[in-house]
């Protein structure tokens, strides 16, 4: 069993999903268990299995779970939680940022096909500026460094350049993958998409 520190322990990431099981946000485990003892959510187990407060509490803790002592009883820390009555998502903006563009064409080159680190890519305008095009999801791509350069201020096709696929506003929620600063917890990847 480990205890980390109880305070950064109990400040450390819990993913929240909602009734179909979709993740939502991320919350904190001291939140988590007040969700999980006042009847609003359920610990989910690696296999799918929910749990309710007493359930949880019965479960006990074995060698390397992760817990939380109290005079009583000690507790397994759940890394992921299901709301009870919530069966929808948020409405939530996808908001068109350099960073969701990477995260949309996941850190690949919308000309040549090769994935690069973020440092070596850059945004290019399908129609560029200078030729009436404008910073849209449907206009801009993920472009590696050398593509970007040889196309410059032309049309793909004018540089002998072709897509990969053709830019959309992305449809997904991506505030769980990118504004918690945590580390995302081996549990969370069952139910978030890869990052790549």
């Amino acid at each position: 069993m480990k205890t980390p520190g109880s305070t950064s322990l109990l400040n450390s990431g819990v993913l929240v999903l909602n009734r179909l099981f979709q993740a939502i946000h991320v919350t904190s485990v001291r939140r988590a268990f007040c969700l999980i003892y006042k009847g609003e959510a359920k610990a989910v187990e690696p296999d799918y299995s929910t749990h309710d407060w007493r359930s949880w509490a019965q479960l006990g803790v074995e060698a390397g779970d992760v817990a939380i002592r109290t005079p009583g009883m000690q507790l397994r820390v759940p890394r992921v939680v299901l709301l009870i009555h919530l069966d929808r998502l948020p409405p939530h903006e996808v908001r068109f940022t350099r960073k969701n563009i990477y995260l949309r064409d996941r850190n690949r080159c919308q000309y040549c096909g090769r994935h690069f680190l973020r440092r070596d890519l850059n945004l290019d305008h399908v129609v560029p500026l200078s030729r009436g095009g404008r910073s849209t999801w449907e206009n801009v791509v993920c472009c590696c460094l050398k593509c970007n350069s040889h196309k410059g201020a032309r049309l793909p096709a004018e540089a002998g350049l072709r897509l990969l696929k053709k830019p959309v506003k992305a449809g997904w929620y991506p505030m769980v993958r990118f504004s918690y600063p945590g580390p995302a917890y081996e549990a969370w990847q069952n139910f978030l998409e890869p990052a790549s």
